[in-house]
């Protein structure tokens, strides 16, 4: 990043926790990261990916598996919240998770298609845009371009583990606010509600909830947003009222009746898709709207998400 992105990222975020981003990703591009904890992703084992590529293909599952990745599913999930304000009675946010937009050309199309089809109030996204976990960004910004143009106004997102922050300016310029470890108040009618969202808690643990919540008020009704669900139980008991996330994939790659054979994190099983709850926390896990290691699904269609807010 040239200096004068730099300096304004340091405003913004202060320069301690610009430099612990920037150095932590340098260190994992160089495989020095965490060494004896998480020193190895099945993301970066590329020979393990052919490996999957061919299982599938003797399988004869490959072909199946290329074609579900781009069935975009739209799932609508009703979300009672205590509190919420009667003007926000109805209010539909969209969340996109999981793109790695540049893994397939055809990706950005789909979800083109897909999000034209969907009314809505407010858009977020929940982290890993890039297919890689390293290396160059322009073709993901390329592609979030091409995608932003048909997203409505007001769009919010955070950064996951496949992401840089580096990416941040190039967002914030196509008009995709970024929130990192920060909360902004959104407006309608004569009612507010708090959104919040944390850098990503997998790899950099770079996560501050306390620092996300600083400014919001006690008995506001706020959301989360967090690249994983790993944090929820910080969540919960920081009283937020709902938490989105991704990265799981749900599996992507799953047995009959979308049992999934792994889902890469550190959560129980019924938080890696779909709804769930902790203590007075709602949560939802999207599956993600594209693929990482392998461009194939099965038995765990993508899908975009509408959350319908509603009064308790």
């Amino acid at each position: 990043m040239n200096e004068a992105i730099v300096e304004t990222l340091s405003r913004r975020i202060g320069r301690p926790y610009l430099n612990q981003r920037l150095g932590l990703e340098a260190d994992y591009e160089a495989l020095v990261f965490r060494p004896g904890i998480r020193f190895f992703h099945l993301e970066n084992w590329y020979s393990v990916h052919s490996v999957i590529r061919n299982c599938l293909r003797l399988a004869g599952l490959y072909g199946r598996g290329r074609r579900n990745a781009h069935r975009l599913e739209i799932r609508r999930h009703e979300v009672a919240l205590r509190g919420l304000p009667q003007s926000f009675d109805g209010y539909t946010i969209l969340q996109l998770s999981d793109m790695h937009i540049d893994m397939d050309p055809d990706t950005p199309g789909t979800l083109i298609e897909r999000v034209r089809e969907v009314d809505y109030d407010l858009c977020v996204l929940t982290g890993d845009y890039r297919a890689k976990t390293f290396g160059a960004i322009d073709s993901t910004l390329e592609g979030m371009a091409r995608l932003r143009a048909h997203l409505k106004e007001p769009v919010y997102a955070v950064l996951g583990n496949h992401d840089s922050i580096r990416m941040v300016p190039g967002f914030e310029a196509l008009g995709i606010r970024m929130l990192l470890n920060e909360s902004v108040a959104i407006d309608n009618g004569d009612g507010t509600v708090f959104l919040a969202g944390i850098d990503d808690a997998h790899y950099y643990r770079t996560d501050n909830i306390e620092k996300a919540a600083l400014d919001i008020p006690p008995e506001a009704v706020s959301i989360l947003l967090s690249h994983t669900p790993e944090p929820y139980r910080l969540a919960a008991h920081a009283d937020f009222k709902l938490m989105l996330s991704g990265h799981t994939h749900g599996g992507q790659i799953c047995l009959p009746g979308r049992i999934p054979l792994t889902w890469d994190a550190n959560c129980p099983r019924r938080m890696a898709s779909g709804r769930w709850r902790y203590r007075d926390m709602i949560g939802y896990t999207s599956v993600g709207s594209g693929t990482s290691i392998v461009n194939a699904r099965l038995n765990c269609p993508p899908e975009i998400t509408l959350h319908i807010l509603r009064r308790a």
